[in-house]
């Protein structure tokens, strides 16, 4: 079967299918989360005599995802094109990333590559998998982020790693039933497991893939509350959890998933009903009240509207946000990962003088970027814990402590090129 391409923007070369592979073996004995190895390589799959059924359940599934032939593949447009290549390293120079930034993101991958338990998953207490589906979606995010994929390619140096965290997650995804699609009974963690399996298809265009991410998208369409939100539990609709939600739809369409318009509508109407102001730009969580400049939940709320609601950089209401989040810039001591994240992404998106100084600092040096990087662990005397960052105070940080920390800020440094830019470049207003 021959390889496709196509030429993307910037005049990079593509590779649209990975060819097909044989099978990857099975690596050998485990390392216990926490063991540093000589140098940062994939973690151990399987591990000891005792977990012979559920080894021989992802055995199968492994043997399934990411080595089957694709025959005859139709040409399509890569979903994230900018993750590997020349483009990656275009994007990352243009828009501000640094080779301190990405050696930051080469030590959080291997710390996390390091906390792998045996089955493949990601989580904080290896007897309690209660968080298990969204650690691990979580974890993975960073890692396709780099254009780390579960395909056998070339400077894939994390291929068993994500592929054995994606076979956890669609062990935990069955297709068929009533409740088919569903990962996890928590919306947050479904949310995230829907992202994560969308993300992994939209860079590889895997048939084995594909229908779990779809049933993921399609059970949490079926999830949407009256207003247009998701909830945890009979809990009002919330944005902190509507925000992953909608990155998951984003994701998905794309990669070219079937996405139902009726609950995108839906959801700009949640986020309308969210949003106070002239120009709605200032959000609040579970209702309006409270919504202001700067905050978390602003941010996941301009990003909302930029990925649904096509707010560019000059719309009125992304110009007036943008210019909240730019006066609330993360402290050293005080930063909420998700917030930086989410800022970030809104603010490159927006570009112009506020984004420079928001990623380097006012005088080209102490930005959040080298805020971001200077707080990651790198001392070689405190190995256990080198490439990771330590759990934040905010509500992702508090659930997910330093697995979910650590991945939000490799998120936020490979802001440069983890998404091509989707609209045309527009003169934001410097208000």
């Amino acid at each position: 079967m021959s390889r496709l391409f196509v030429l993307a923007a910037l005049g990079a070369v593509v590779p649209l299918v990975a060819p097909a592979a044989d099978p990857v073996p099975l690596a050998p004995t485990p390392r216990a989360p926490g063991e540093v190895a000589p140098t940062p390589a994939p973690v151990p799959l399987f591990g000891t005599p005792e977990r012979t059924e559920l080894r021989d359940e992802l055995r199968k599934l492994l043997d399934t995802i990411g080595n089957d032939p694709i025959e005859e593949p139709k040409p399509v447009v890569p979903a994230f094109p900018a993750r590997a290549g020349r483009i990656k390293e275009k994007m990352l120079k243009d828009n501000g990333g640094t080779a301190d930034s990405e050696r930051a993101v080469a030590l959080g991958l291997a710390w996390l590559a390091r906390q792998q338990w045996n089955d493949g998953s990601w989580s904080l207490d290896r007897d309690n998998k209660d968080d298990a589906v969204g650690t691990t979606a979580l974890a993975l995010l960073p890692f396709l982020g780099a254009g780390q994929t579960h395909k056998p390619t070339v400077g894939n140096k994390y291929q068993k790693a994500v592929q054995a965290g994606l076979a956890y997650l669609i062990k935990a995804c069955a297709t068929p039933g009533p409740n088919a699609g569903r990962a996890s009974t928590s919306a947050t963690q479904q949310a995230l497991a829907a992202l994560t399996l969308c993300e992994a298809y939209g860079l590889t265009f895997d048939p084995a893939v594909r229908p779990h991410a779809q049933a993921t998208l399609n059970y949490l369409h079926k999830a949407q509350a009256k207003d247009g939100g998701w909830a945890e539990g009979d809990g009002a609709s919330d944005l902190a959890v509507t925000g992953w939600v909608i990155q998951a739809l984003d994701a998905g369409r794309l990669g070219g998933l079937v996405v139902d318009d009726r609950v995108v509508k839906n959801a700009v109407k949640f986020l309308d009903a969210r949003a106070t102001g002239e120009q709605k730009a200032a959000f609040g969580t579970t209702s309006d009240k409270g919504a202001k400049p700067g905050t978390t939940a602003t941010a996941t709320g301009l990003l909302c509207r930029y990925l649904i609601d096509e707010w560019r950089a000059a719309h009125a209401g992304m110009t007036e946000g943008a210019a909240g989040l730019a006066k609330n810039p993360p402290g050293a001591k005080d930063r909420d990962a998700l917030y930086v994240y989410h800022a970030s992404w809104v603010l490159l998106h927006c570009g112009g003088d506020r984004w420079r100084e928001w990623n380097e600092g006012p005088k080209g040096s102490n930005g959040t970027r080298d805020l971001i990087a200077g707080a990651q662990h790198r001392k070689t005397d405190d190995a256990k814990l080198l490439g990771s960052w330590d759990a934040d105070a905010g509500a992702f940080g508090t659930k997910y402590g330093r697995i979910g920390t650590t991945a939000l800020n490799l998120l936020a440094l490979e802001v440069y090129y983890r998404h091509a830019p989707r609209y045309k470049k527009e003169s934001p207003k410097e208000g």
